[in-house]
C-alpha cells in the first residue's frame, strides 16, 4: 500500500520540480530589477526587507514589439496548429482502421522522426526550402517554375518547420481516440440509411473531440514559445516571443523583463487549457 501511495505522488514530485518550482524562480525574477551585478536582478529579500517592483512588467506596456511578438506567436502557432490537424486527422483515421497488423507499422513510421535529433530535423527543413534545394529543385524540373522560389527565412518556412516538427504529437491523440471508438455505432447508422459523409459527422467526428482537443494543446502550446524554428527558418521580420525573450536574456542581459516575458506567456496560455478543460468537461 505504500509502495503504491508513493508511485502515485511521483508524478506530483515530477510536475512541482519541473514545473512549478522553475515558474516561482521566474516570478520571483521577474519582480525584481535590472542591475550591473551577478546575478544581474536585485535580491528579493534586502536591507529594507521585501523588494518588488512591477518595472519589468510595466515596460512590456511601453514598446509595442512586446505586443507584436504575443500576437505573432499566436497567429503562427494557430496556423501551425490548424496545419497539422488537417494534416493528423486523415492519417490518424487511416491507421486507426486499417487492419491490424498495419497498425503498429504505420505508427512507427509517424514516431520515427523522434529518433533524430530536433535541431537536425530543423536543418533538413533548410535543406529542402533554400534556392537550390530540393522543393525548387522539384518544381523547376516538373516545370511548374523558371525561377527559385524565396520559400525559406519568412513566416511560412516557420509555418512549415513547426508543422513538420510537432505533426505526431497531433497524430497520437487522435489515432487514441480513433482506435477505441464502437465500430457498432457506425454500422448502426450505416442499417439506418446514413451515408459515409453523414456518419463521419455525426458520429466519428464528434467522438474524437478529445483526441482534437489534446492533439491541439500538444502542438499550440510549445508552438507559441518556439525559438529554434523561427530562429532557423523565420526573417528579420518573423517576431515571435521565444526569440525575444532569448534576446532579453543573453542579448540585452535584463533578465527581469524577459521572466516578466515568460510569465506573461504562461499565463496567455493557461486560458486554451481552462477552455479546453471545460469544454471537455462539459461534454462528459
Amino acid at each position: 500500500m505504500k509502495t503504491e501511495r508513493l508511485l502515485g505522488w511521483l508524478p506530483f514530485l515530477w510536475l512541482v520540480l519541473l514545473a512549478a518550482v522553475p515558474f516561482i524562480l521566474l516570478g520571483k525574477v521577474s519582480v525584481a530589477e535590472q542591475i550591473v551585478a551577478q546575478p544581474p536582478f536585485t535580491p528579493l529579500f534586502g536591507p529594507d526587507g521585501l523588494q518588488v517592483s512591477a518595472a519589468a512588467y510595466a515596460g512590456l506596456t511601453e514598446d509595442d514589439l512586446y505586443l507584436r511578438a504575443y500576437l505573432g506567436s499566436l497567429r503562427l502557432a494557430g496556423i501551425a496548429t490548424l496545419i497539422c490537424l488537417l494534416m493528423a486527422y486523415p492519417m490518424a483515421y487511416a491507421i486507426a482502421r486499417a487492419p491490424e497488423r498495419w497498425r503498429l507499422p504505420l505508427l512507427m513510421a509517424v514516431i520515427l522522426p523522434f529518433w533524430t535529433s530536433f535541431l537536425i530535423r530543423v536543418y533538413a527543413m533548410i535543406g529542402i526550402l533554400r534556392p537550390n534545394g530540393l522543393l525548387n529543385q522539384a518544381l523547376q524540373w516538373l516545370g511548374v517554375i523558371e525561377q527559385p522560389l524565396n520559400l525559406l527565412h519568412n513566416d511560412p518556412a516557420v509555418v512549415v518547420g513547426i508543422a513538420y516538427a510537432y505533426l505526431p504529437f497531433m497524430v497520437l491523440p487522435l489515432y487514441a481516440v480513433l482506435a477505441q471508438q464502437d465500430r457498432n455505432l457506425i454500422d448502426a447508422a450505416a442499417d439506418l440509411g446514413a451515408g459515409r459523409w453523414r456518419r463521419f459527422v455525426t458520429i466519428t467526428l464528434p467522438l474524437s473531440l478529445p483526441g482534437i482537443a489534446g492533439g491541439c494543446l500538444l502542438v499550440f502550446i510549445p508552438a507559441v514559445g518556439e525559438f529554434v524554428i523561427p530562429a532557423l527558418l523565420g526573417g528579420p521580420d518573423t517576431l515571435m516571443v521565444g526569440r525575444v525573450i532569448w534576446n532579453e536574456f543573453f542579448v540585452n542581459g535584463d533578465w527581469p523583463r524577459a521572466s516578466a516575458l515568460a510569465v506573461v506567456m504562461l499565463l496567455i496560455l493557461v486560458v486554451p487549457l481552462l477552455f479546453f478543460e471545460r469544454l471537455l468537461g462539459r461534454r462528459s
